[in-house]
C-alpha cells in the first residue's frame, strides 16, 4: 500500500485495504492511513502492531497462515477470554473488538489495546529489570497467578469457557490427539510419558481459570505507579480453559530457571539472576491461594510432555509454510526443544 509517495511494506498475513475499511467502521479512534507491524516473537498466533496516522497504535491478533488444527485458533474464544479477565485486577489489555468474518482478512481476528512495556523473552531481556527490581517482580508474578485462580468464572462470563472437572484427563486427551496429529516424526518418549501421566493422574481438588502458558515471556512488564517493576499485561491466552490451577503452577515452575540450569529450550529470563527461588515462588503462592502445592512436580512432568506436544505443532507448522517467519527460522530449534521436553518430562516422572 502507499502513503504519499513511500511505499509501505504489508506483512504477510494482513490485507491492508480491507482490513483498514473494516477498522473504519469498527476501530473510529484509528485514524487513517495505518501500518502495521508484525511484532516478532509469536510462535502461534500472530501479533501486529497497528500504528495510525495520529500516533495512536493498537493490536491485532489473528490465527497463523495455512495449515492449522481445527480446535486451535479460536479468535473470538480469545477475545472473551481477556474481555471477562479484563473486568478483574489482573492485568490485561483492554479488547476493542472481534472481527469474525474471515473475508474481511482471511480468518477471524480481534483488536485489543497496545500496552508499553517489555517483554523478559530471555536473560538478555531480563537485564532491563533492576537488580533490586527482581525480587518484587518475582512476588507479583506469583501474586498475579493467584489472582487468577481466585476469580470465579461465573462472575466474569466465563463459566461457560469449559468443563471444570477432570482437567488432566481432557488435556491429556488433548495433546495426545494434537500430538498424533501433527507430529513430524515417531518419538517412543511422548507415548510412554503419556501412559504414566494418565496412570498417576492426581485427584483434581477445585477448578479455576487456566491460563495455560503463564511465564514472564508471556507478560508486559515495566515500572508500575508504586515504582516497582511490575506486570503490565498478561499475554497470550489462547490455551487458556477452566480446570487444575495447579497446571499453571507447574509450567510456571518449569520457567523458571535458575541461573546454573539448562532451559528447557524456550525462554528462560530468570536465568539472569536476582529473581526469587523456585520454593519461594510456591510459598508466595500457596500463601496467596491457600493451595497446596506438594504435588508439584506431577505437573512440572504434565507441563513438559504438553509443551513438548504444542512444540511439535509449531515446528509442524514451519515446516508446512504456515508461520510468517518460516523462511528465516531454524526449525531444528524446535525438534531439539522437543526432544529436551520430553526427556524433562521423563525424569520428573523417575521412569527414565
Amino acid at each position: 500500500m502507499s502513503a504519499g509517495t513511500e511505499t509501505v511494506e504489508v506483512p504477510a498475513g494482513i490485507n491492508a485495504v480491507s482490513v483498514s475499511a473494516w477498522f473504519a467502521q469498527n476501530v473510529p479512534q484509528a485514524v487513517a492511513p495505518l501500518r502495521f507491524e508484525l511484532i516478532a516473537g509469536g510462535r502461534s498466533n500472530l501479533t501486529y502492531r497497528v500504528h495510525c496516522a495520529d500516533g495512536y497504535s493498537v493490536v491485532l491478533r489473528r490465527p497463523p497462515l495455512g495449515h492449522v488444527l481445527a480446535t486451535a485458533h479460536d479468535m473470538g474464544r480469545e477475545h472473551k477470554i481477556i474481555s471477562g479477565v479484563g473486568l478483574t485486577d489482573v492485568p490485561v489489555p483492554a479488547t476493542i473488538a472481534l472481527c469474525d468474518d474471515p473475508e474481511v482478512n482471511d480468518a477471524p481476528f480481534y483488536v485489543m489495546s497496545y500496552e508499553e512495556g517489555a517483554v523478559l523473552h530471555s536473560a538478555d531481556e531480563s537485564a532491563l529489570v533492576p537488580d533490586a527490581e527482581r525480587m518484587p517482580l518475582s512476588r507479583r508474578v506469583a501474586d498475579v497467578l493467584a489472582e487468577l485462580h481466585a476469580i470465579e468464572p461465573d462472575d466474569v462470563g466465563l463459566g461457560d469457557l469449559g468443563r471444570r472437572e477432570d482437567y488432566l484427563g481432557r488435556q491429556l486427551r488433548r495433546w495426545t490427539r494434537q500430538w498424533e496429529q501433527s507430529k513430524t516424526r515417531e518419538l517412543p518418549i511422548m507415548d510412554e510419558v503419556a501412559a504414566v501421566l494418565a496412570a498417576r493422574k492426581p485427584d483434581q481438588i477445585g477448578a479455576a481459570i487456566v491460563h495455560g502458558d503463564y511465564r514472564l515471556g508471556n507478560m508486559l512488564t515495566g515500572a508500575r505507579p508504586t515504582g516497582h517493576w511490575g506486570i503490565v499485561a498478561v499475554l497470550d491466552w489462547e490455551l487458556c480453559t477452566l480446570g487444575d490451577p495447579l497446571a499453571d503452577v507447574g509450567f510456571l515452575m518449569n520457567n523458571w530457571v535458575s541461573p546454573d540450569e539448562p532451559s528447557a529450550g524456550s525462554s528462560a529470563p530468570t536465568q539472569a539472576g536476582g529473581f526469587a527461588s523456585r520454593t519461594q515462588m510456591l510459598d508466595w503462592y500457596c500463601d496467596a491461594s491457600g493451595r497446596d502445592v506438594s504435588g508439584v512436580e506431577y505437573y512440572r512432568a504434565f507441563s513438559y510432555w504438553r509443551l513438548a506436544a504444542i512444540s511439535e505443532g509449531v515446528l509442524n507448522r514451519y515446516l508446512h509454510g504456515a508461520m510468517a517467519d518460516a523462511q528465516e527460522t531454524d526449525t531444528s530449534v524446535f525438534r531439539d526443544s522437543v526432544d529436551f521436553l520430553s526427556a524433562s518430562a521423563a525424569e520428573r516422572l523417575a521412569i527414565r
